[in-house]
Parts: C-alpha cells; structure tokens; sequence
C-alpha cells in the first residue's frame, strides 16, 4: 500500500478522476483522504478550479503541494514526484 497512513487532501478537479474516484485511489493504497489541510497532511494534490482556502493553508503549513497531472505518480510511488 503506497500511500499506508498518509493523508493527501485533493482540491480542485483532478483530470481523469471524480472527486470519489481521488479519494477512492487514495484510499484504496492505505492512504487517508480528509477534507482539509492540517499538519499532519502529507501532500496536497492542486487540480483545476482548487479552493483558495486549501492552498492558503498548505502554503502556510508547508505542506507540499502536488499538480494533479502527477497525481497517478503520487498514487503509484506513494513519494512525492520530483520536479
């Protein structure tokens, strides 16, 4: 399981993904899917339309921030993508 007891919180629209279908892959690799940013987020995943306040928040915490079009690498590798 890539993603065993990290959260990734997604915002905006992911291509490819519904919003159940995000959280349902990153669920189903052991991950957690919250509806907001905290501390304890690993990565937040920015699709298109993101919510402000998301993004506000990962910035403020230091929270890496993923694009969606490196959300399948997210998914496969359980590591954030490099640049």
């Amino acid at each position: 399981m890539t993603l065993e007891g990290k959260s990734v919180v997604v915002t905006g629209t992911v291509e490819g993904f519904t919003r159940e279908e995000a959280e349902g892959a990153i669920v189903s690799r052991g991950g957690k899917s919250p509806g907001s940013v905290s501390a304890k987020t690993f990565a937040v995943v920015l699709g298109s339309d993101p919510g402000a306040a998301k993004l506000s928040k990962a910035e403020q915490l230091g929270v890496p921030v993923v694009d969606g079009s490196r959300f399948e690498e997210l998914l496969e590798s359980g590591e954030l993508p490099g640049p």
